[in-house]
C-alpha cells in the first residue's frame, strides 16, 4: 500500500497535464480561428460590395454609345469593357452587343504603328489599357492586336533609341504620347499591360523600365537623383509632384509598388518594402494621402486595389500598429461613394475625374478586386 499515494499522485499529475493541454489547443484553436476571420472578407460585405458591382455595370451599360463606346474614347472605353470582363459574373463576347461592340470599337482604332488611339495626346496610354482589355477577352483572335500594342509601348519607351543614355533622368519612362516628359502614371500602365499580355520576362523593357521606376521613388539608396528623400514613397515624375515640390503621395505610391513587382522586383525586395513601409505608415481609404481636396481620389483606389492584390497581403498593419483587412475597408468605402444610378464620380474633377464613365470604371475594377 506504501506506493498508493505515489500513484495517486501520477494519476492526478496526468490529469491536470491533459486539462492544462486540452485548454492550450482550445487556445490555439480560438486563436487560429480568430486570425483567420481578421484576415477573411465578411461574406455579407462582399455580396453587397458584388451587388455595387453590379449596379455600377448596369450604369455604364446604359450609358454605352451606339458605337460601344464610352466617353467616346479609346481609354474610357477599354477601361469599362475590363469592368465587365473580370466582374464576378465573368462577361465574355457571347455575352452580347454590350461587350463586343466596344472590343470592335477598341481594334477600330489600331493604327499602323501598333498604337490604338483615336487621339495623339495619349497614344501610350489608350493603348497600354487597350491591350489589357484585349488580353482579358481571352480570344486568341486579338492576338496581333496585342503585340502591335506591345510593340509600340516598347518602341515608345525613351532609351537610346532617341538619344538619351542611361544616366538621364528620362531613361527608361514612358509618356502620353504627345507630351515628350515621361511620368510614372504611364510607366505603370504600360507596365501592367505588358505583364498582363505576358511580355517575355526576359526582355530589356523590364530592366531599362526599373531605370526610370527607381528614379521617382523617394529612396536615396536606389535613386540616383540629388533630390531623392528616403520615405519610400514615389512622386509622379523625376524631381516632380504635382501638389510639392518633389513629395512622395498615394496614388503614385501604390503606382511604383506594382511597377516595381511587375518589373520583376520580388517582395522582399528593399525598394517594394520601401514603398509598402510607406504604404502603412500612411494608410486610408478616406483620401488620396499626400494629396489635397481629394485630388485623384479614384484613381488612387484604382491604384490602391492592384497594388494591394498584387502584393498579396490580406491584411495591412498601419504606422500606429492598427490592423486593417483592405478589402473590407476598400469595399466598405466605394460601396459608401455610390451614386443612386450606380455610377461614380469625384466631385474635384481634375485629371478626368468628373467622366462618370471613366470613374465607375475604375472603382468596378477595383470592385473586382477586392471581392477576389
Amino acid at each position: 500500500m506504501k506506493y498508493l499515494p505515489i500513484l495517486v499522485a501520477l494519476m492526478i499529475s496526468a490529469t491536470t497535464v491533459s486539462t492544462a493541454a486540452k485548454e492550450t489547443a482550445k487556445s490555439t484553436l480560438r486563436k487560429s480561428s480568430a486570425e483567420k476571420t481578421a484576415t477573411m472578407p465578411d461574406e455579407k460585405l462582399k455580396e453587397e460590395a458584388k451587388r455595387a458591382i453590379d449596379r455600377g455595370l448596369h450604369y455604364l451599360r446604359e450609358n454605352q454609345a451606339e458605337d460601344g463606346s464610352w466617353s467616346k474614347n479609346v481609354g474610357i472605353t477599354a477601361l469599362a469593357l475590363r469592368a465587365f470582363l473580370e466582374s464576378p459574373r465573368k462577361y465574355t463576347e457571347d455575352d452580347g452587343a454590350f461587350i463586343t461592340k466596344p472590343v470592335q470599337y477598341v481594334l477600330s482604332h489600331v493604327r499602323q504603328d501598333g498604337a490604338i488611339s483615336g487621339e495623339m495626346q495619349n497614344l501610350s496610354y489608350n493603348t497600354a489599357v487597350a491591350i489589357t482589355a484585349l488580353q482579358a477577352t481571352g480570344n486568341s483572335g486579338y492576338r496581333e492586336a496585342i503585340k502591335g500594342g506591345q510593340n509600340f509601348l516598347k518602341n515608345h519607351l525613351i532609351d537610346e533609341g532617341e538619344g538619351y543614355s542611361k544616366d538621364h533622368k528620362y531613361y527608361g519612362g514612358i509618356g502620353y504620347g504627345g507630351d515628350e516628359r515621361p511620368d510614372l502614371s504611364n510607366a505603370y500602365l504600360a507596365v501592367e499591360s505588358l505583364k498582363a499580355t505576358a511580355l517575355d520576362p526576359k526582355d530589356p523593357t523590364w530592366e531599362k523600365a526599373l531605370v526610370f521606376i527607381n528614379r521617382c521613388q523617394n529612396r536615396s539608396e536606389s535613386n540616383d537623383q540629388t533630390w531623392a528623400a528616403n520615405d519610400g514613397g514615389f512622386t509622379y515624375m523625376p524631381g516632380y509632384s504635382p501638389h510639392d515640390a518633389t513629395a512622395s503621395y498615394g496614388g503614385m505610391t501604390h503606382a511604383g509598388l506594382l511597377s516595381l513587382l511587375f518589373a520583376g522586383a520580388d517582395k522582399q525586395d528593399p525598394r517594394v518594402q520601401a514603398a509598402y513601409d510607406w504604404i502603412r505608415n500612411h494608410y486610408s481609404v478616406d483620401e488620396n494621402p499626400g494629396a489635397p481636396n481629394k485630388q485623384g481620389l479614384y484613381y488612387y483606389y484604382n491604384a490602391f486595389a492592384k497594388s494591394m492584390y498584387a502584393y498579396g497581403e490580406a491584411e495591412i498593419t498601419d504606422g500606429k500598429g492598427s490592423k486593417h483587412n483592405w478589402r473590407e475597408d476598400l469595399m466598405r468605402k466605394l460601396i459608401s461613394l455610390q451614386n443612386p444610378d450606380g455610377s461614380w464620380v469625384n466631385s474635384i474633377t481634375k485629371w478626368w475625374e468628373g467622366d462618370k464613365n471613366l470613374v465607375t470604371a475604375w472603382s468596378v475594377i477595383a470592385l473586382n478586386l477586392a471581392v477576389h
